[in-house]
């Protein structure tokens, strides 16, 4: 017997034989690819997956068989899994973002913005990006529920103004066509000026349809749609991964037994690649049940949405999950966060709200907390990560704050703890750490493939490190850099006490520049990714 099932909130259709789930021909990469940190992409990517399930996924591959040696020179290197890790007696701990105390920062207090029974000043995906081009943050939100794309901008990220423009005469309004779930993505590796801003709108409440995809040289005009994807679920979004040069859907499904879920399509090319065909991208994740239930609902939660972006060496997901709707408040919507490290295989170790909705019925967060495109900002010392928020028939968009690469520390308390990293590979030279040890101490030592210290990068010989910095760097006595060691297998092994480390990397220049990609963005960066070092915290006291 075979029976088509149509997913009516997706029109995404899936087969059904015999009761089992069969899927159709997927498309993918036509060769092995070895990633910027060593990982080796099978064939065919992405891995085609038949079904979603409500049991905890296996371990990214990448975890369980790392690279016998791992390349660096990419970004700042996060302890958030065990990719880096040969052995530890660290500890690792998960850290929450913190709200920004006077939020809301975007209200719905504009006539265009106000509606009868719901009014909205709120990120639903939409995008919140810092613009080198003319140093100025930039928000893009649902103006009015379901009404239209709206256009803020803020010279520190706090204090927003919403500017009078001529799409809609005397408004803010840049798009005006109804819209449900919307991206907009500023490319800075885009070489066409008139194609710098990137916009993807479902455009079609609730019901599945095309996304549309305009460009913009100033994100204010869009013109006409240039393309459209295929068919599509109302949530659906879109982000880059620029560690393999591709756009991806992530494409709103509903999946027998796990509902709310994700699919996955990837393309090189926006303008020829977007419009697949039903059945053809391949089915990627879903909520399971390691995700908690709320008491007052005892549901299995789903996911609502997902949103990504390229963060220093890995990718970071924003998971909205979705734990049921009780009678008398908003969807009670969580944001998990979740890390990548080959774009498709997720880790999400930590399950608790990374941002969470208030059990305060004033709140205005009270409910429907999703994220931004984009999913963060470096501003400083900081990670800047805008969400949306409902109550009392007003959606708005508030802001939570993490400290820089504060996703995981490996901590140590009195007694001294030691973490020796996987062999790894650099062309930089100089060590920098994100350290949080005020009242500790930190040293490091390099380590030869045989596991023997090599002269003069010993523990007894390092400088010890007594500070709180995201960007510190390591210094030894008798050796003024490692170029030494350039192109060679090494492991670094940490000596600390009393502190937190958050992050290592390798740098070529003495300003400890990662090279690592930054989301999107922040003050005194010049591009999409960290080139400048410790310039921006100059900048950040100006």
């Amino acid at each position: 017997m075979l029976l088509k099932l149509a997913t009516a909130a997706l029109g995404v259709a899936v087969l059904v034989v015999a009761g089992k789930v069969q899927a159709q021909e997927l498309k993918g990469s036509q060769a092995d690819e070895t990633l910027y940190n060593g990982i080796q992409l099978p064939f065919p990517w992405p891995p085609p997956q038949t079904a979603l399930k409500t049991e905890p996924p296996a371990l990214p591959p990448y975890l369980t068989s790392p690279p016998a040696v791992i390349p660096i020179d990419v970004g700042r290197q996060l302890f958030v899994d065990d990719f880096l890790i040969e052995n530890a007696t660290l500890q690792r701990t998960f850290h929450l973002a913190e709200y920004y105390p006077r939020n809301p920062v975007i209200k719905p207090d504009k006539r265009w913005e106000r509606e009868e029974k719901i009014s909205s000043a709120m990120v639903f995906s939409d995008g919140v990006w810092f613009d080198p081009k003319d140093g100025t943050f930039k928000m893009w939100y649902m103006g009015g529920y379901l009404a239209s794309t709206c256009y803020a901008t803020s010279k520190d990220g706090i204090r927003w103004k919403k500017p009078s423009l001529d799409v809609r005469s005397g408004t803010n309004i840049v798009h005006t066509s109804i819209r449900d779930s919307s991206t907009v993505w500023l490319d800075l590796e885009e070489k066409d000026p008139r194609r710098r801003y990137k916009l993807f709108v479902h455009a079609v409440p609730g019901d599945p349809a095309p996304t549309s995809i305009y460009f913009s040289s100033d994100g204010i005009h869009w013109g006409n749609a240039v393309a459209e994807s295929g068919i599509c679920g109302d949530r659906t979004t879109v982000f880059y991964n620029p560690f393999r040069k591709v756009w991806v859907s992530s494409i709103r499904e509903s999946f027998p037994g796990v509902h709310r879920c994700r699919r996955y399509w990837e393309t090189k090319d926006l303008l020829k690649g977007s419009g697949w065909k039903l059945g053809e991208p391949t089915l990627w994740i879903s909520a399971d049940r390691l995700d908690p239930r709320r008491a007052d609902l005892n549901k299995q939660p789903e996911l609502y949405s997902l949103d990504c972006a390229a963060y220093e060496s890995l990718m970071l997901g924003l998971f909205t999950i979705w734990r049921g709707q009780p009678s008398d408040r908003p969807k009670p919507n969580d944001i998990v966060v979740g890390f990548s490290r080959d774009g498709f295989h997720w880790s999400r170790p930590d399950r608790r709200a990374f941002i969470g909705i208030s059990e305060s019925k004033r709140a205005w967060n009270y409910g429907n907390v999703q994220s931004a495109g984009g999913c963060c900002l470096v501003v400083g010392d900081k990670l800047y990560f805008y969400v949306s928020g409902r109550n009392s028939g007003a959606c708005s968009t508030g802001l939570a704050t993490l400290r820089r690469d504060g996703f995981a520390s490996m901590d140590a308390g009195e007694s001294e703890g030691m973490l020796t990293t996987r062999p790894v590979r650099f062309t930089g030279k100089y060590l920098f750490v994100n350290i949080d040890a005020p009242k500790g101490k930190l040293r490091v030592e390099v380590l030869d493939g045989k596991g023997q210290v090599i002269p003069p990068f010993t523990r007894e010989n390092c400088v010890p490190i007594v500070a709180d910095k995201t960007l510190q760097a390591v210094n030894w006595k008798g050796a003024d850099d490692l170029s030494s060691l350039s192109g060679k297998p090494v492991r670094f092994r940490f000596h600390l006490t009393n502190g937190k480390l958050y992050s290592f990397w390798v740098s070529p220049a003495k300003s400890g520049a990662s090279y690592g990609y930054i989301a999107a963005g922040g003050p005194g960066f010049t591009g999409p990714t960290d080139t400048v070092g410790s310039a921006i915290y100059a900048n950040e006291k100006e």
